[in-house]
């Protein structure tokens, strides 16, 4: 549980330095435009909080997401026998007409 907390803790501190990343980022560029300056690049202050922000916030968000599923479909598929492998529940169907060919077949008296 602390662990989850911690690592919300570290997704939102990722999140504002991003943003205000961003925040400082829109600030250098009105203050070139303001100073009538070109703009050449962003501060490397502004890079380096941007970089370290976005790593630190896909750290957050990988650790909260959980466990993930493996990519190779095979992994699921090993697990399964064979009889089980062309198991569809979902298309069964009980009521067809079929059953009124049936010899034994009594309809029903309404």
């Amino acid at each position: 549980m602390a662990a989850t907390a911690a690592h919300k803790l570290i997704f939102i501190l990722g999140i504002s330095s991003l943003l205000h990343a961003a925040y400082s980022a829109a600030q250098h560029r009105a203050y070139l435009r303001i100073t009538e300056q070109e703009f050449v690049g962003l501060p490397i202050d502004i890079l380096i909080q941007g970089i370290v922000s976005l790593f630190v916030t896909m750290y957050g968000i990988l650790t909260l997401a959980g466990e993930f599923k493996e990519i190779r479909s095979t992994v699921d598929l090993e697990s399964k026998t064979w009889e089980t492998f062309r198991n569809c529940p979902s298309f069964y169907t009980f009521n067809h007409r079929g059953r009124a060919l049936s010899p034994y077949y009594d309809p029903p008296l309404d």
